[in-house]
């Protein structure tokens, strides 16, 4: 049983999300949607951002694709896309600084274990560089990123407690299909947007479930 994985049938937990076929099923954590998203809020809270890096894990192979998604729909947007391997953290602030040219660069973190582990000193240092970023989770933005798209993994692990009841009261999982998230959170820290001079869009903030002042 699983609460919060990126791919399950990439990682092979399961044969496919409507038959999962074994004994393991759960709830996946983003839908195919959510990198388009991320591009579309980093446009519409920095519509100026014509670069954009993609900080992602290359050891998940979910991260792969979700760049390749965003990869795809860049070009509507305006924007040219590059991805930046997450490993440590010296490698990384190197990464970032290298691909920093001027007021147009944006990013798109994906987050994963790695990034995760390093959201106070990614936060800190997109921050210090001036770079309008979308993350994929609201625990960066409590770290101090400017803005967050991402599921209610609170509200996950709730319902991934209704599939252990049932099983537990006989149920298959193997017919017990995955299911997708259908909570989502947009949180906006307007400490951080002041910092960089972004005034953002009355409509984010009245769609947002959190908004840091």
């Amino acid at each position: 049983m699983f609460a919060n994985v990126v791919d399950p049938v990439g990682a092979g937990f399961v044969a496919s999300l409507a038959r999962p076929g074994g004994n393991v099923t759960g709830f996946a954590s983003y839908e195919f949607g959510f990198p388009i998203k991320w591009l579309e809020l980093l446009k519409q809270i920095a519509p100026g951002v014509t670069r954009a890096a993609v900080l992602r894990d290359p050891t998940i192979s979910a991260r792969i694709g979700q760049f390749a998604a965003i990869q795809g729909a860049a070009p509507s947007f305006g924007v040219e896309v590059m991805p930046i391997d997450v490993r440590d953290g010296a490698e990384l602030q190197r990464a970032v600084a290298e691909f920093l040219r001027g007021p147009n660069d944006g990013l798109i973190v994906l987050g994963g274990p790695r990034a995760n582990a390093q959201r106070n000193l990614i936060a800190a240092m997109i921050a210090g560089h001036r770079i309008p970023a979308v993350y994929a989770a609201r625990y960066f933005v409590t770290a101090g990123g400017l803005i967050s798209y991402g599921p209610d993994f609170v509200d996950q692990y709730r319902r991934a407690a209704g599939y252990v009841d049932r099983i537990l009261k006989g149920e298959k999982p193997a017919n017990l299909p995955v299911q997708a998230p259908t909570k989502h959170e947009l949180v906006i820290n307007l400490k951080t947007a002041k910092l960089l001079s972004l005034d953002v869009p009355p409509v984010l903030l009245a769609r947002a479930d959190e908004v840091i002042e």
